[in-house]
């Protein structure tokens, strides 16, 4: 489903590469875990695969669609959900939905059906009028989350989607997209979550200094490290325990 070949990206003016000389595949139907220090190239990464950063050099393609040529096909068959709310405050949860579902194409009655399903879905259909300037972080996380899914994409791009949330918000979000797995969606997520990364990724890549360190189905990587019994001390004995503070 994505093929990334000597991929890099050098910010201008930054001494050092984001992301330098990446290859990486990632099959149909997989969720694939991202997994880095602060500063590791994760996002960088993630920009420039749903055509939000142009590479400095090297290629990929999605669906086999170069991103070169086909940057437009490309753009449809994605969904996005960044780090940052992609919400606007002063609109309800509702015209938030069919503000982004509309630039999707979909319309009328179908925009509205999938709204108040996915709305039902995340348990969020009585808030559905509300502002969602009102709406605690997991509530705006969980719209955000449906805002990137409503043209029911063929690969969906997750950055950190469910930090700072609760414990429930954060249950809602990872059953609906292991539903979305279910039905063939390829999944690409970042997330300091070791824990939740080991459980509900089918395959990771572990990133530094913007090239990847190692790849894995996440059981077989904890088998493999000497002493290891979770993916977090996997992480830590390839990445180090030193603090990765960066401004």
């Amino acid at each position: 489903m994505i093929e990334i070949n000597q991929l890099s990206k050098k910010y201008k003016n930054a001494d050092f590469f984001s992301v330098r000389n990446l290859d990486l595949k990632v099959e149909e139907s997989e969720i694939y875990g991202l997994l880095g220090p602060n500063g590791a190239g994760k996002t960088t990464l993630i920009s420039m695969l749903t055509s939000l950063l142009k590479p400095t050099s090297g290629t990929f393609t999605i669906n086999g669609l170069n991103f070169r040529e086909n940057k437009n096909e490309l753009k449809k068959l994605i969904g996005i959900v960044p780090q940052e709310y992609a919400l606007y405050p002063t609109l309800t949860a509702f015209e938030n939905l069919q503000y982004f579902g509309s630039m999707y194409g979909i319309k009328g009655e179908i925009l509205k059906k999938s709204i108040a399903e996915h709305l039902e879905i995340m348990g969020l259909s009585k808030f559905a009028n509300k502002k969602t300037s009102t709406f605690s972080g997991g509530m705006k996380r969980r719209v955000n989350l449906i805002a990137g899914i409503l043209h029911n994409p063929k690969v969906v791009f997750l950055d950190e989607p469910t930090v700072g949330v609760d414990v429930q918000s954060k249950n809602a979000i990872i059953d609906h997209l292991k539903l979305l797995n279910s039905q063939g969606t390829t999944i690409v997520y970042t997330s300091h979550h070791l824990n939740e990364a080991e459980f509900f990724c089918t395959h990771v890549a572990i990133i530094d200094n913007g090239e990847i360190i190692l790849k894995g189905i996440p059981s077989e990587l904890i088998k493999n490290q000497e002493n290891a019994t979770s993916l977090e001390e996997v992480f830590l004995a390839k990445t180090g325990k030193a603090l990765r503070d960066y401004a």
